[in-house]
């Protein structure tokens, strides 16, 4: 197997007249789903547990075996004693974090060979890809296989170093312009990313965050919360089968197919979920402000939806409720059904509280 030959973007063999219904269908998908976005009116609390699961879905795909679950868990202050385990909510943890940063860079800066460095130094800090030149594109060869792999039993052989500052400008030249369709672009960016390889380690995960960064960067969406990871690591085999066509026979309409499937699948799951955490939203604040009869209903629903899984010292920080008013409301709810104790208060260390509802819209659909 030779090394990867990357060639000039777009891509000349599109079929865009085959293409039409599809790009219309995930494109319609896309437009009904950032409307909703819109209509949240604090996306960042709402649906940070929809962030975590796409860190936790993303990094799936590379091997993690963490859980949202574990996640929270973990951030509420649970001890993980597995060694792994601690790793791969680090991943996990850095993956939302990356996300978050590209955000806010991308309000002053232009989705550009600089911001995706600064997106991989932070993905990788402190974790096991530590170790392969975080923030700097590769200069030596990396392939693709079974761990301990040699080169000449590899699945895939990205470009060869001397190749790939040739490859990233081009590459960054068409993530700067304007193609026939923003959807169809934003695939392509993602296939010639990951077929390009460009760091040590990483690469998988950089290019599934350029998928909602470039989009929101072309103003598709309000916010970079569209994810694709659930379906990907849904169709995992054939999402690295689709990819590999490419390299192996320049089979681009195969990998648009598959990934504008993938907008529209996604996009109406999506969809659907954020109109239950919407309706969920609604009911919990009610409940809460009939059983308790609390003037502080909106804050306590605000936190739950931040964070589900919480210590109760915490909430009472993000809330600013006095204690001694916070910790009866919290044991009605308790009582409800609404909470479910994770861990008791023993001695100084808080109560580790957990909100079910949530979890089971944001994990299943």
């Amino acid at each position: 197997m030779h090394p990867y030959i990357s060639k000039k973007l777009p891509p000349e063999n599109i079929n865009y007249k085959k293409l039409i219904r599809l790009v219309g269908e995930a494109n319609a998908a896309l437009a009904r789903y950032d409307g909703l976005l819109q209509a949240v009116v604090n996306p960042e609390i709402l649906l940070s547990p929809l962030t975590t699961n796409e860190a936790v879905l993303s990094s799936k795909i590379e091997g993690t075996q963490a859980t949202m679950d574990e996640v929270l868990r973990h951030e509420a202050g649970l001890q993980i004693n597995e060694e792994q385990k601690r790793l791969d909510i680090q991943e996990i943890a850095n993956y939302r974090s990356t996300l978050i940063q590209a955000e806010k860079e991308l309000e002053l800066r232009p989705l550009n060979l600089f911001l995706i460095r600064q997106m991989h130094k932070e993905l990788m800090s402190g974790v096991r890809g530590a170790k392969s030149e975080p923030g700097k594109f590769r200069e030596r060869q990396n392939w693709i296989g079974k761990p301990g792999t040699p080169m000449d039993q590899a699945v895939y052989i990205p470009p060869e170093p001397h190749l790939l500052p040739a490859a990233l400008s081009e590459l960054e030249t068409y993530i700067l312009s304007d193609d026939e369709d923003v959807l169809i672009q934003s695939g392509i960016i993602h296939a010639q990313f990951e077929l390009i390889h460009p760091f040590l380690d990483g690469n998988g995960r950089i290019g599934r965050l350029l998928i909602p960064l470039f989009l929101f960067y072309k103003r598709r969406l309000t916010r970079p919360m569209f994810y694709l990871s659930e379906y990907l690591e849904e169709k995992r085999d054939e999402y690295y089968a689709r990819l590999r066509d490419i390299s192996e026979s320049d089979n681009w309409n195969a990998w648009i197919t598959f990934y504008l499937e993938a907008v529209r699948n996604q996009g109406q799951r999506n969809i659907r979920r954020i109109e239950r955490i919407l309706e969920l939203y609604k009911t919990t604040n009610k409940r809460i402000r009939e059983l308790t009869r609390t003037q502080y209903s909106m804050e306590i629903t605000d936190a739950l939806f931040y964070k589900p899984i919480f210590r109760t010292s915490d909430l009472q920080i993000r809330t600013k409720i006095p204690k001694q008013t916070l910790m009866p409301i919290l044991k009605r709810l308790i009582t409800a059904g609404i909470l479910v104790t994770v861990k008791q208060a023993k001695g100084s260390s808080p109560a580790i509280l957990k909100f079910p509802e949530l979890l089971i819209i944001t994990e299943k659909e």
